[in-house]
């Protein structure tokens, strides 16, 4: 069972952060051929996807497709961003954004470190 991971202090502007443990995302929010069975799915079954994120993060299947979900991520790998860039995403590219988190944590799975 995974570890709840609490929040304390959100990152803001102008805050450091030591570079060796700054994240990043493993492929940009546009690089669908970078894993096709991942975008056939976000763009054929886009709510079976979300759920598959939800699940791989212990969430409830109903979140995967959130601001806090992509928020939570971020955050769990020090990856830079913010609140309102979350939102944005969210809103106006749903499918690429989770399409982005789940190559992600695939990617992660793949080389261990997924938490």
């Amino acid at each position: 069972m995974a570890s709840a991971c609490v929040v304390t202090i959100q990152p803001q502007q102008g805050m450091a952060v030591p570079a060796t443990s700054r994240g990043s995302w493993q492929t940009g929010l546009m690089d669908c051929c970078s894993d096709c069975s991942v975008c056939c799915c976000g763009m054929f079954c886009f709510p079976c996807l979300c759920c598959q994120v939800a699940l791989d993060m212990d969430e409830c299947c109903l979140c995967g497709n959130s601001v806090a979900m992509r928020t939570l991520y971020r955050t769990r790998y020090n990856i830079p961003g913010s609140i309102c860039s979350d939102f944005c995403i969210t809103m106006w590219c749903s499918v690429c954004s989770v399409c982005q988190i789940k190559r992600d944590i695939n990617r992660r799975r793949m080389m261990g470190i997924l938490w």
